[in-house]
């Protein structure tokens, strides 16, 4: 049966654990200099309506790593549903590839992929959803903290799509997550129905103190995205309390920092935080390579 991956919750727990195991064996493969061509032959299409260091690298460099082959197809490579309805692009590219991740700006969008797709589409990014951010982060926490049930993380700043996948994923894993948000960006209240119903809602609050006290990760995320850069001064001034720094860190005891980047320094997160003792922030980003080899070889072997 081909399986899609469209937002973490496509995976149960028992999923979501064998393909963090999975990464973690990849990387002490590469680590070690072992082989490991689970994939050879396989061939990636990657659509790319957004722009991307990491999702496009970490592919791309996963799939060689593998075996296979990763074939970038940008936005003057294929219509992604303008000339071509999208349901035709899906069906045409199955002939050609063994699975296809996209990253776009609408949800609908890697949903309608699937629903034609004859073979695995991968979300690598939508306005809605970051699952393959998920993945990393929760390797990241796992090889720092030895065990995911039971930690406890605040998010601080904007509830966007890393937030609300990060949500689902925590839920999952029995992680106790808590957001941190002006009101006006608070996590949606579906995403806290669908964490419920996962196994653990977060807790919700517009208090960044209260939210990373007695964490043991303080995550964050730029506070104005792709296409909102129209929005910069009002986001500029609602976030202006939700910079993670260090007189927010002392109130979090021995909380290690994430950040799925790029950064915006001096805005929603310091240069003294991002290159400090607390930072996982490069060991998160290396692991987006090693969690989606791990995906990639539970859809495709």
């Amino acid at each position: 049966m081909t399986r899609h991956f469209t937002d973490i919750d496509d995976l149960s727990r028992e999923e979501l654990l064998e393909v963090l195991d999975r990464a973690a064996d990849y990387k002490r493969k590469q680590r070690a200099g072992t082989p490991h061509p689970d994939l050879e032959r396989q061939t990636l299409g990657m659509l790319f309506q957004k722009p991307s260091t990491r999702t496009r690298v970490s592919f791309e460099t996963g799939m060689t790593q593998l075996g296979g082959h990763a074939v970038f197809l940008g936005e003057r490579d294929i219509q992604l549903g303008r000339g071509e309805p999208l349901r035709d692009t899906a069906r045409a590219l199955s002939g050609y590839v063994d699975a296809i991740m996209a990253r776009v700006f609408e949800h609908a969008n890697v949903e309608e992929l699937a629903r034609y797709a004859g073979v695995s589409v991968i979300n690598g990014l939508t306005d809605d959803a970051h699952p393959c951010q998920t993945l990393a982060d929760l390797l990241t926490i796992r090889e720092t903290f030895g065990e995911l049930e039971g930690r406890s993380v605040a998010w601080v700043g904007d509830a966007n799509n890393v937030a609300r996948s990060l949500a689902l994923g925590c839920a999952l894993c029995g992680i106790d997550l808590t957001v941190a948000t002006p009101p006006e960006y608070a996590l949606d209240d579906t995403v806290i129905e669908r964490a419920d119903s996962l196994g653990r809602a977060p807790e919700t609050t517009d208090d960044p103190d209260a939210a990373v006290a007695g964490a043991d990760v303080v995550y964050t995320d730029v506070w104005i995205s792709m296409g909102q850069e129209d929005q910069r001064d009002h986001r500029l001034s609602a976030f202006e309390d939700f910079q993670v720094n260090e007189e927010l860190l002392a109130n979090a005891a021995d909380a290690r920092v994430m950040h799925c980047l790029p950064a915006h320094r001096g805005e929603e997160i310091t240069d003294e935080v991002i290159e400090g003792d607390w930072s996982l922030i490069f060991e998160q980003a290396e692991n987006r390579l090693h969690a989606q080899k791990g995906l990639l070889s539970f859809l495709l072997e």
